[in-house]
């Protein structure tokens, strides 16, 4: 199939760069003998036909192609390609968990979209502007149409990844990394859900740490399955998974010892593992949002758990673990413009303390990290860690 590469005309598409017509070299090369060319292939397109988690016309033209090398002899990379086709599909998976990706909501936003996209210039077309080949060269689009647009071309690059599901499930059986990417691709095809589960059910070892069951665990929970692996087993991160799962699935109803297996997470019982895709591997982050479903039964021993580890964590581990204590102390969210210290509740003055002793919990490698200076700022409180010590002193 990938010498039908050149039937499709890359020059009239775009991605992040402008005109496609880099790709077909770019997927070419994903199964070189050369190494080197395989890796610069892959960070190239990680680069123009998924950009910071933007895709692209281009994009969905390209996915057969890459389910094709996925199945090549000639591909070493299949886990990072795995990565690569969930990314287009998810983006930053923050933005779904602790829930699933509502598929539904993109089909009816994308309705009408195909026709604003088959409207708008081309390269090589006059009107075309190199400098804004993200859509934003459509003059006059209105803001619903845009939407419409980049939710066409969300849905167009989604089902064209899931097409590659039935190949997903064959990959169960494959060696770790790529059974572990597998079943995370898996997790974000709820249209596909008993026959994935299925195969997943099936997924009981894989590696003595525990890490693809766990991965496979998290993959039911979030299709609406219960996990095959218990809250016995021996692994720790094997009974992380199953507790992630029984949590996503029973919500409110999750048994105390779900309940108990996750707080123990979320106050860092475990360390991050990288190996595991959900969340960048951040364990204690997922157990705490996970705990979230579970209700207000257990939100004080949540918040505890996680106030605990506010002084020990830094960078996107602070970030997460801040975000869920956040939630927990504001649930009606920001605080009133000029509202003090003074005035806020027990819980709330416990976490602007935690947050004022703690100058390295606002640091991402030994610098002031933005992202977790925006979130705190979202909550009314001051965003940095001077200024909330300043605040947290005017008692």
């Amino acid at each position: 199939m990938l010498n039908e590469l050149d039937q499709v005309d890359w020059a009239r598409l775009t991605h992040a760069y402008g005109a496609a017509d880099d790709v077909p070299d770019q997927i070419r090369d994903l199964v070189s003998p050369d190494a080197e060319r395989r890796q610069e292939a892959l960070w190239e397109l990680h680069g123009n036909i998924y950009h910071q988690g933007t895709i692209y016309e281009a994009t969905a033209y390209a996915i057969p192609f890459l389910l094709e090398v996925l199945t090549a002899p000639e591909c070493d990379e299949q886990p990072q390609l795995l990565g690569l086709l969930t990314s287009i599909v998810v983006g930053s998976d923050e933005m779904w968990l602790p829930g699933g990706l509502p598929v539904a909501d993109h089909r009816v936003a994308a309705v009408g979209g195909e026709a604003v996209l088959a409207a708008a210039p081309r390269p090589g077309d006059d009107d075309f502007d190199e400098d804004e080949a993200d859509y934003g060269y459509v003059e006059g689009l209105s803001d619903e149409d845009r939407n419409r647009m980049f939710a066409h071309v969300w849905v167009r690059a989604y089902d064209a990844v899931r097409a590659g599901v039935p190949l997903f499930r064959e990959l169960l059986n494959s060696e770790p990394s790529v059974r572990c990417m597998a079943a995370y691709a898996l997790a974000w095809f709820p249209e596909d859900a008993p026959e994935s589960l299925r195969a997943l059910a099936n997924v009981t070892e894989g590696d003595e740490e525990g890490v693809v069951v766990a991965t496979a665990s998290v993959a039911m929970g979030l299709l609406g399955g219960r996990p095959t692996v218990t809250l016995d087993d021996p692994r720790p991160i094997a009974r992380w998974g199953a507790a992630i799962a029984l949590a996503t699935v029973d919500g409110r109803d999750a048994t105390d010892d779900v309940v108990d297996e996750l707080i123990s997470a979320a106050a860092g019982a475990l360390p991050d593992s990288d190996r595991v895709p959900f969340l960048e591997g951040n364990l204690a982050a997922y157990a705490g949002g996970v705990l979230r479903l579970t209700g207000d039964r257990h939100a004080a021993r949540t918040f505890d758990a996680l106030l605990e580890r506010v002084p020990s964590v830094s960078g996107s581990s602070a970030f997460h673990v801040v975000k869920e204590a956040l939630h927990l102390a504001f649930p009606a969210g920001a605080l009133p413009s000029g509202t003090g210290y003074p005035s806020l509740d027990d819980r709330q003055r416990r976490l602007v303390d935690g947050l004022a002793g703690s100058p390295g919990t606002w640091l991402i490698d030994g610098q002031n990290f933005g992202n977790f200076s925006m979130l705190v700022r979202e909550y009314g409180l001051p965003a940095s860690s001077e200024a909330m010590r300043n605040y947290a002193a005017t008692r």
